[in-house]
């Protein structure tokens, strides 16, 4: 499907999404203290520029939750900058609800992974996730590939 043919809800939701200013709103409020007001369904990860080494902040939904395992995905794929980060030094400091700065181990799931996480998301959201993912197909221009990164407590070394 071109960005022609996208439903026009899906196409403006993906240009918010491409909205840099828009997206970095809530990053303040989590940087405060404040992320708890936005609920349990974001998380702010603190991660490294793979360049700079500065840190680089990006507030997302959180896809999947379970004891001590937190799964986001990457809307825009593996182009977006905080997704090449991780992948490159695998430095992550998630804030979430009342908890801040809490050093996480990254992992890249697998496509079968992915896959598998991502239906559960769609079985549970239907209609987020046909908005969501009409969005990233729109900006991808065709079926998107949708990497999912799992953070869960540090190893042990």
């Amino acid at each position: 499907m071109t960005d022609a043919q996208a439903p026009l809800l899906d196409r403006v939701f993906a240009r918010l999404l491409a909205t840099p200013w828009l997206m970095r709103l809530p990053i303040p409020m989590y940087r405060h203290g404040l992320g708890w007001m936005l609920g349990g369904r974001f998380v702010m990860i603190e991660h490294l520029g793979r360049s700079s080494g500065e840190p680089r902040y990006v507030v997302v939904e959180i896809i999947s939750r379970e004891r001590n395992v937190i799964r986001v995905a990457s809307g825009f794929g593996t182009r977006s900058q905080w997704y090449k980060n991780l992948v490159a030094n695998g430095v992550a400091y998630l804030s979430t609800g009342r908890a801040r700065r809490v050093p996480a181990h990254v992992r890249i799931l697998s496509g079968d992974e992915c896959d598998r996480v991502l239906a559960e998301y769609a079985l549970a959201n239907p209609t987020a996730w046909k908005h969501l993912k009409g969005a990233m197909d729109s900006i991808a221009g065709g079926d998107a590939v949708i990497p999912v990164i799992e953070f869960t407590p540090p190893r042990a070394e």
